[in-house]
């Protein structure tokens, strides 16, 4: 793949994306969002190449990787009108489905075509693939904190115009109760990503997210989230408990230790 090759995806991209907007704002609204989010992911991935050195040829496959990572969200919206793939379906496979039968990876080779699919089919899941070659695996991982590092700033952003652009959709339909589950602490306790299933509260879902720097793989990954103080951020949102301050507080060790 080449740069011009990148550059025809980012406008069949763009078109793609055109489809989906109709006469109604509130849904034109979370389509956009999730079109700045991808544009915003492909500035991260190619923010953490530059720092980790990659070559230009794989700086292209990154940002192609980046560029349709969410592909699947557009379809998700418009069919299901939510972005929880567990009431809905997995978004990595039906973006998968989607650059299958628009063929729009037709311009890479075969072995370029594999990493960017298995790249975005693993940009979502719990774990990584066990019997995956290290350079697939690199990439899977790059999209992961690229996407991360979006999704931290867009809830945050979120969370600050929440009273008067309230949106479920963002919010998973999660209650916004004042509690959090056991579960999910446990989970935080122990080092582990929170899983989707376990969330019962919007809570759930930010500890959820902080719970991301354990999943995190690259040291410029670590320190954007220290200069943007997203586990700060978060943390304003949540309720004042011990155990949620211990739980803070060990997200930072863990952050401070890549440092």
């Amino acid at each position: 793949m080449t740069r011009n090759d990148l550059n025809y995806l980012k406008t069949w991209f763009t078109e793609y994306v055109s489809n989906f907007y109709s006469d109604d704002p509130d849904y034109n609204h979370l389509i956009r969002l999730k079109e700045k989010h991808t544009i915003r992911v492909c500035c991260n991935i190619a923010m953490l190449g530059n720092e980790l050195g990659l070559s230009d040829q794989d700086m292209v496959l990154a940002e192609t990787i980046a560029l349709f990572h969410d592909i699947g969200r557009f379809k998700q919206y418009k069919t299901y009108r939510t972005f929880n793939d567990i009431v809905s379906e997995n978004h990595a496979r039906l973006g998968l489905r989607q650059i299958a039968i628009h063929k729009v990876l037709s311009v890479c080779t075969t072995a370029e075509k594999r990493l960017i699919t298995r790249a975005i089919a693993y940009h979502n899941a719990a774990i990584l693939p066990v019997n995956e070659d290290d350079n697939t695996l690199f990439f899977m991982r790059l999209i992961r904190d690229a996407d991360k590092l979006d999704i931290w700033k867009l809830f945050i952003d979120y969370c600050k115009e929440r009273e008067k652009n309230h949106s479920s959709a963002i919010e998973l339909g999660l209650p916004d109760d004042p509690v959090y589950s056991q579960r999910v602490i446990e989970s935080l306790k122990q080092r582990r990503l929170v899983l989707m299933q376990d969330l019962k509260t919007l809570n759930d879902f930010k500890l959820l997210q902080i719970g991301w720097v354990y999943d995190l793989n690259f040291v410029p990954s670590f320190q954007t989230v220290q200069n943007r103080k997203y586990i700060e951020k978060l943390e304003e949102t949540l309720p004042q408990s011990k155990e949620i301050k211990e739980a803070v507080q060990q997200a930072h060790d863990h952050v401070n230790s890549f440092l």
